[in-house]
């Protein structure tokens, strides 16, 4: 009995000064009162786990807490968001780069990516000079870095800020991110060809529709006469993806009343009241002829601007308007009239007006004259 108490007695001096070597060694360590970072996110410039897309840019923002200088930060990518970690499948640093100096960390330069960092999943920096406390908000933005290369999974990454080289924690929190399947849309567009004529074309929208257009029985605005110009006009919209556009013809005879027949303008010229004539062009008339209004609605001789896709033209002997005494028309009826075109490239709908005189000398035979005319768009894809 006397010996377990001599043994007691002797044991209690022997905590006394452990206790006491404990007192006197804690004042002596560094320590920091570990916080969350807040406002902590992480962009991917992609999603994609493809092995072909190591390119993958890994942006993280975030807000530490605490004013102590941070001399390395340690950022570790993980399955879970706590407890062991372990690297996802696929997951690589091995070509990872600093794409930019940190921004919010303290000093704007000298921040260097750790060239041999503990393990694949692990994207670090340290800048040993730094000496300026971090403020707002911070901004890392790593490139080159290769997503874990499993469908649709979830990872994390830690991140940790430490006073010196990976050592002493400063603050540390958790940002999630994912892989994601990536959606492939694929669509046609097919060639594409539109055209129609009537005696107008509308638009829907600013844009010509041809469920607008109406019938092609058309009446010139007068009966003929030797002393002013009888007119009518139609219209027709055009429009093609074809990489050489295309190009609108109109044949037909000239009109004809049985074995009558107004003479055509076989050669461009003047419309010239009391001379038999029947012309046409896709110019923009002021008027058919002094005594008669203009023809509305017209269009414009129009030219494409460099590298426009949006406007055809009328074509030489069919581009000429303006008033009686400038205005040109002409018809071959022999043959097909090349009347208009989109330059060589593709286009958006543009409408088109036609306009028709007719002239007649006095030994003209009455009669009722038609013609038939048919207009072709050739797109050339």
């Amino acid at each position: 009995m006397h010996v377990r108490g001599r043994r007691a007695v002797l044991l209690m001096p022997i905590l006394l000064i452990l206790a006491s070597i404990g007192v006197v060694a804690l004042p002596a360590m560094e320590t920091y009162a570990i916080e969350d970072i807040t406002n902590r996110t992480l962009t991917l410039s992609s999603s994609s786990p493809n092995t072909s897309n190591a390119t993958t840019t890994y942006t993280f923002t975030f807000t530490v807490p605490s004013v102590t200088v941070v001399k390395s930060v340690g950022i570790q990518v993980c399955t879970t968001a706590d407890g062991t970690c372990t690297p996802p499948v696929g997951f690589s640093n091995s070509a990872a780069t600093l794409a930019s100096q940190p921004t919010g960390l303290g000093s704007a330069s000298g921040w260097t990516i750790n060239a041999s960092p503990p393990s694949v999943n692990v994207l670090d920096i340290a800048n040993s000079s730094n000496s300026t406390a971090p403020s707002g908000s911070q901004t890392i933005v790593f490139g080159n870095v290769q997503n874990p290369t499993t469908t649709n999974q979830t990872f994390y990454a830690r991140i940790v800020t430490y006073s010196d080289a990976y050592t002493t924690v400063i603050d540390n929190g958790t940002v999630a991110a994912s892989t994601a399947t990536a959606i492939v849309l694929t669509g046609t567009m097919p060639e594409s060809l539109i055209f129609c004529t009537g005696q107008s074309v509308g638009e829907t929208g600013g844009v010509p529709d041809c469920s607008t257009a109406t019938t092609g029985n058309i009446s010139f605005n007068q009966d003929f006469s030797t002393t002013s110009t009888t007119y009518a006009t139609s219209q027709m919209a055009a429009s093609t993806n074809a990489g050489s556009g295309y190009a609108i013809t109109v044949s037909g005879p000239t009109l004809t009343s049985g074995s009558n027949t107004i003479p055509a303008m076989t050669t461009t010229g003047l419309s010239t009241p009391g001379t038999g004539q029947f012309g046409m062009n896709l110019a923009l008339d002021s008027a058919a002829n002094s005594a008669t209004p203009a023809p509305s609605p017209a269009s414009a001789a129009i030219t494409p601007s460099a590298g426009s896709y949006d406007k055809g033209e009328a074509l030489s002997g069919y581009n000429t308007g303006g008033a009686s005494t400038t205005a040109l028309y002409t018809f071959n009826p022999a043959g097909l009239n090349d009347i208009a075109d989109s330059t060589s490239s593709a286009t958006d709908p543009q409408i088109y007006t036609s306009t028709y005189i007719v002239n007649v000398a006095g030994h003209q035979a009455a009669g009722t004259y038609t013609t038939t005319l048919t207009y072709i768009c050739t797109p050339t894809f």
